[in-house]
């Protein structure tokens, strides 16, 4: 029987990878390669079962046997690379549900603040926004118990759920004398990956967050939208991919294929030639040929790339903002079975249609825009990148670390976005604009922001 596969691309930025996912356990793992292990592999593993024995018999306290192992398998991961590790089987299951973009849950996206839930907007058209859930309310108790104490996940992971399940949720409003109890029937939640909007009444704005199941489907349903309300005035489209940590790869390759008529999008090499994978468009432009700008900075990653990779490489958009991140490997996803959680191992590498991998690298943007960083945020406005991650992958040539990851919160200081429209409506060209420069001096480069606020997740 051949097994059913699907290819999932996430980034280093959120902890995760380029990602092949193997929906069936691979036999492998305790057939062939076994018997093929060296003597010398087995006296390893004969110390390894003594160390095992010796932890079980000797330590201060009585260790979990399980915990012991699952610690094994995830160091043997870890020191292979930073994308390679073992995730439980809670792990797996989160990572399932982030992919799919669809769960049974609310409509709320909510963050965390001074220990309490707070609704930084319901999903239009899901249980929260049709019982009049409004942003900045307060959640202060889940089916009678308190959040207080809990972390923002395992606050979402209660609102989650079975379809058709109730949950009450006592939620403090500024205004309202006394808390509001509202019981919510739980439905199935799409995430939106996509979202757009006008811009100087003829320009498409397309932000893209992630790359899930439903993004295609929001890319296309974004233009037609976009489409009608501007009409023949439209002059193009402008494509935000700044800090979109990835996704499916699947995804990204449909994407891309929306915006070209021919020609490869991305291939992927593992250790033997036999294993190189080509992904080609079809016919059929998206946007029927208008001009496109594509967004991208340090915080760009993996799915992202492999977009402004192949529109790039064909010419066929102009990439604005500051290099991406450099995350160019594949990882396989295997499952170990039923409550075992799975593997996540680098098999491979990815290459844009030029044949160039941008591991360790990133993509280099046609034209380098630097946003104004405000005083307090000058230190930590940069992502390291690939190449400054412990044990990345090498990549022949100068590698390159540290990007400004920056947005403004407010779009008219948005500098990348100014341009992005200043191309669009010819007042600046390409060659007159800056381009960025083929080769820098790498410099020293912070950690990516953080905030005293976790991101806002959707339940």
């Amino acid at each position: 029987m051949m097994r059913k596969t699907s290819v999932i691309l996430l980034s280093a930025v959120t902890g995760a990878a380029l990602t092949l996912f193997v929906t069936q356990p691979r036999a492998v793992l305790m057939g062939s390669t076994a018997r093929a292990a060296t003597a010398d592999t087995y006296r390893q593993l004969n110390l390894f079962g003594d160390v095992f024995e010796r932890v079980r018999s000797d330590y201060v306290e009585k260790p979990d046997d399980s915990k012991l192992v699952e610690s094994a398998i995830s160091g043997m991961l870890s020191g292979l690379d930073p994308h390679s590790s073992y995730m439980d089987a809670k792990s797996f299951r989160d990572m399932q549900v982030q992919t799919r973009g669809e769960f049974g849950g609310l409509g709320i996206e909510v963050t965390m603040e001074d220990g309490l839930i707070k609704v930084v907007s319901p999903i239009d058209d899901t249980p929260a926004s049709k019982a009049g859930i409004q942003a900045n309310d307060i959640i202060t108790n889940l089916d009678e118990e308190a959040v207080q104490g809990l972390t923002l996940n395992q606050a979402v992971e209660k609102m989650r759920g079975p379809v058709g399940t109730k949950i009450k949720l006592k939620v403090v409003r500024k205004g309202a004398d006394n808390p509001l109890d509202i019981t919510l029937t739980r439905d199935n939640i799409r995430v939106r990956s996509v979202r757009s909007r006008i811009e100087s009444d003829d320009i498409a704005y397309i932000r893209i967050t992630t790359f899930n199941e439903q993004t295609t489907e929001g890319l296309k349903k974004s233009v037609a939208d976009l489409q009608n309300q501007i009409g023949d005035k439209l002059k193009g489209y402008v494509i935000d991919l700044r800090n979109n940590p990835g996704g499916l790869l699947e995804e990204a390759v449909t994407v891309s294929d929306a915006f070209l008529e021919r020609g490869e999008i991305v291939s992927t090499r593992g250790r033997n030639a036999e294993e190189t994978q080509r992904r080609s468009a079809h016919a059929g432009d998206l946007t029927k040929g208008k001009p496109v700008i594509v967004l991208v900075n340090g915080g760009s990653a993996s799915a992202s790339e492999i977009v402004a990779g192949a529109l790039q490489d064909h010419k066929r958009a102009t990439l604005v903002g500051t290099r991406s991140f450099g995350k160019g490997s594949v990882q396989t996803i295997i499952p170990l079975g039923s409550g075992n959680g799975a593997l996540r191992l680098t098999t491979a590498r990815y290459y844009t249609p030029s044949g160039k991998s941008i591991q360790a690298k990133g993509i280099v943007p046609d034209i380098e825009v630097l946003q104004d960083v405000p005083d307090e945020l000058k230190s930590r406005t940069d992502t390291k990148g690939e190449a400054s991650l412990r044990g990345h992958l090498k990549n022949d040539g100068d590698e390159k670390t540290g990007s400004q990851s920056y947005v403004p919160p407010d779009a008219k200081d948005d500098k990348a976005l100014k341009m992005a429209a200043d191309l669009l409506h010819g007042i600046k060209s390409s060659s007159s604009a800056n381009p960025a420069p083929a080769a820098t001096t790498d410099k020293a480069a912070a950690d990516k922001p953080t905030t005293n606020q976790p991101a806002a997740k959707p339940n």
